[in-house]
């Protein structure tokens, strides 16, 4: 879509014929690092998503998680919230430790930028960040309501897991990161700059999120 926009008419086939030629190859998936602490004695809401992720407007249902990204200083995390109509980014936060202010600087962010109504689905994982009472307070207080996966199934939170893995693929895993501050920088214009306003998504049609939120406004 991005070489046809620009004049050049081709197709999948021919341009997979053209990385072929020139030994381009598509960043394959790594080893998974589990960062999910599920082994805890906190409260474990309903899975209310249960695997629909589709939204027919903009705060209706969000969902969250955390992911890890290597530094020659040590891990960087990474906590996210996506809005489900559209994938747009709508909040994230980093940190060098994965403990639950960073999941709750990310909520903190989304609900300044969306000022969600009452009633909003929030859906993460069992992660004792997510469970913590400190989390579960700011839900209730933003008047958000909770949904949880199941034990141990990835596949029910698969929208942000998607954007990890677009975010690692297309960025992450392209160079080296001698510093977090750098990694930092570099998300930030990757989620501003790149997957928010540019990125094209199959599922709305070969636009951006921004553009999406626009084109239903």
């Amino acid at each position: 879509m991005e070489l046809k926009e620009v004049g050049l008419a081709v197709g999948e086939r021919r341009v997979g014929r053209l990385m072929k030629i020139n030994g381009i190859k598509p960043v394959r998936t790594r080893r998974h690092k589990v960062t999910t602490d599920s082994h805890h004695r906190l409260g474990v809401a309903a899975n209310w998503l249960d695997g629909d992720f589709a939204a027919d407007a903009p705060n209706r249902k969000w969902a969250g998680d955390i992911t890890y990204i290597w530094t020659s200083e040590g891990w960087l995390y990474l906590a996210v919230i996506l809005d489900l109509h559209s994938g747009r980014v709508v909040g994230w936060a980093v940190s060098d430790r994965m403990k639950k202010d960073l999941a709750i600087r990310a909520l903190d962010m989304a609900v300044r930028l969306r000022q969600p109504p009452e009633g909003c689905l929030f859906h993460s994982d069992r992660g004792s960040q997510y469970c913590s009472y400190d989390y579960q307070k700011k839900l209730q207080a933003y008047g958000l309501r909770p949904s949880m996966s199941g034990k141990g199934n990835c596949y029910d939170n698969a929208s942000v897991e998607t954007f990890f893995k677009s975010l690692k693929a297309e960025l992450i895993w392209r160079q080296s990161w001698p510093t977090r501050r750098q990694a930092e920088a570099a998300i930030f214009q990757y989620i501003n700059g790149f997957y928010n306003t540019r990125r094209r998504h199959s599922y709305l049609g070969g636009i951006s999120p921004l553009a999406f939120e626009a084109k239903v406004a």
